[in-house]
């Protein structure tokens, strides 16, 4: 689509709402900027508007959504909204801000979904391919906006894009060159209402690729390894359990490739900075990627050596009188905490709780007798968590009215060779902006522990 004088509503200025309506100002379409909040709530609304952004602020834009020629959403917008649905049905195009950097995007993607894992994989798929290609732009989900990025890029450059669920939910044409879908588990039910409907939105990754195209496929999870029927691209597995005839995979300590005449041992699981076959996972998927955009095994073999995880990821903060503290807050759901906690090697004081998105805790409560502790619970999902773990004849659990009081009351628990770990299974909306933010929080208050000492 040509966007040069066209009429385009962009809604939700978050970050990627405010580069995707900055973008499209600079390529000459005629902007407006429309959010809920109000104009004095908004962080200098004059400095949009001199560089010629109009902005509809305060309310949704039911008046004007026939007087444009195209609307763009920000992820956090849910694609049910009566406007949204009046658009559509009048024959006005409703697109993804992923789908508006796409579309003009000169070089290759390779673009990450999955439930868990994406953030690391993508950061590391970004390592890799900046050893070979200095000027990949790593974008999406991970915290930096593809339309901030996309006009720096030339034909000779390269994509690396965390993709969420929601930011596929009005990809129109996006199609990367290699995909992949790390795993799957339930998540975002309160916004996506059905397990069909999430599992739906993670496969538009791979709907519009083609042959000559790779889709990278976890052979250990069974509803990623049934979406291989679903698309054109040739298949590269990773697999955690068993080896491969094709693919990447964990045997025994050693990572091992059998893949398009590659047949070589690539990395042992004790040459790597993370902990958890989980984290094996993401090397290998991320491995895969690299392999298929041919980049040489002896580049990768170092990087993945070198990569120590990312933040917020089961990350190590420090040690207090013997007691081991990792931050954890990027586990925003059950799946991703189960990991943690079957990564930890010591008795765990575990912080859980945050808020609700309508998932059963119970795969990740059983797991707590004989590797937890204590369990330390905040928000409103606290009673649900504590009943939950209760099922399984688990009781050594507390239930906190702040996070700080639930910091500190992890200090008293723990014991020397114990570990401290939040991962509360949970998003943090309703305390905190956003996981970053707990988990900072979390990382001062247990350096304060060090101080006081």
């Amino acid at each position: 689509m040509k966007y040069r004088d066209k009429r385009v509503l962009v809604c939700g200025m978050a970050k990627s709402g405010i580069s995707a309506a900055k973008l499209l100002n600079r390529i000459g379409a005629k902007v407006t900027l429309q959010d809920m909040k109000k104009r004095e709530e908004i962080q200098e609304p004059q400095l949009l508007e001199k560089e010629g952004i109009s902005l509809f602020l305060g309310a949704n834009p039911d008046e004007i959504i026939l007087d444009q020629d195209l609307i763009v959403l920000s992820p956090g917008i849910p694609c049910d909204l009566p406007f949204i649905l009046k658009a559509e049905a009048q024959g006005v195009p409703v697109i993804s801000e992923v789908e508006l950097a796409y579309s003009l995007t000169p070089c290759p993607v390779t673009a990450i979904t999955g439930t868990n894992g994406k953030t690391t994989t993508t950061t590391l798929v970004g390592q890799i391919m900046h050893a070979v290609k200095p000027n990949t732009a790593v974008v999406g989900n991970i915290g930096v906006s593809y339309s901030g990025e996309v006009e720096r890029l030339t034909k000779d450059d390269w994509v690396v894009a965390e993709i969420s669920s929601f930011q596929m939910e009005k990809a129109k044409s996006f199609s990367p060159y290699i995909s992949a879908v790390l795993n799957i588990s339930p998540d975002h039910l309160n916004r996506h209402k059905t397990m069909e409907n999430y599992i739906a939105m993670k496969e538009r990754i791979f709907e519009k690729q083609v042959e000559g195209d790779f889709c990278i496929l976890n052979y250990s999870d069974q509803v990623c390894r049934k979406m291989a029927n679903k698309t054109k691209a040739k298949i590269f597995f990773f697999s955690s359990k068993e080896p491969l005839a094709e693919g990447i995979f964990l045997d025994g300590d050693m990572i091992r490739v059998r893949w398009n005449g590659i047949n070589e041992d690539l990395v042992s699981i004790h040459g790597l900075q993370v902990l958890g076959v989980h984290n094996y996972e993401n090397v290998m998927a991320a491995a895969a990627m690299a392999i298929a955009a041919k980049v040489p095994t002896e580049v990768i073999r170092d990087v993945l050596k070198k990569f120590n995880g990312v933040e917020h990821r089961i990350e190590y903060v420090t040690t207090v009188d013997g007691v081991d503290y990792y931050n954890d807050s990027k586990g925003t759901n059950t799946d991703a905490s189960i990991r943690a906690v079957l990564a930890m090697r010591k008795p765990i004081v575990l912080i859980g709780g945050g808020y609700d998105k309508g998932v059963s805790f119970d795969d990740w409560t059983k797991l707590f007798c004989g590797r937890v502790k204590h369990l330390v619970l905040i928000g409103v999902t606290a009673q649900q968590i504590k009943e939950s773990a209760e099922k399984f004849g688990f009781w050594d659990i507390s239930i906190c009215q702040t996070f700080e009081e639930a910091v500190n009351l992890c200090k008293e628990k723990a014991d020397e060779g114990d570990c401290v770990l939040l991962s509360p299974a949970c998003a943090s909306w309703g305390m905190f902006d956003n996981y970053e933010q707990r988990g900072d929080m979390f990382k001062e208050q247990v350096r304060s522990f060090e101080k006081q000492k």
